[in-house]
């Protein structure tokens, strides 16, 4: 189960990565005519950098911690921090009427409560 865990963590941080990176190194007129990017014509462009730079924080968290071995407690901490993201993306989509992108982001919180279950309860680090 440590090892599917680890695996989890490594989607989720390749996720967290993509679009963290997305959202705060390309323009946001870019971004918002892109499929899945229509959210941001209503945002600011700091809002949007703002998720983005919180998305890179969470690459870093859901992996680095442990890692390193220094408060591994951060990767559950993170993938709690990832599921109040993906609650908001799934409410902003299904305002937007867009479907599959919802069932996108309900996957990324099954990862992330996976993740927060398993290394908050059966499986932390310190065992």
């Amino acid at each position: 189960m440590n090892l599917t865990l680890w695996i989890a963590a490594g989607l989720l941080t390749a996720v967290a990565l993509a679009g963290g990176i997305s959202k705060t190194f390309i323009p946001k007129a870019r971004l918002a005519a892109q499929h899945g990017g229509e959210w941001t014509q209503d945002a600011s462009a700091s809002f949007i950098k703002t998720l983005g730079i919180l998305e890179l924080l969470a690459a870093i968290g859901l992996t680095l911690p442990a890692v390193l071995d220094i408060a591994p407690v951060m990767v559950p901490v993170t993938a709690a921090c990832w599921i109040a993201l993906m609650v908001g993306a799934m409410i902003t989509h299904g305002r937007l009427g867009q479907p599959k992108l919802v069932l996108l982001n309900t996957v990324y919180l099954g990862l992330a409560v996976f993740i927060a279950w398993g290394r908050f309860g059966p499986w932390p680090f310190s065992s």
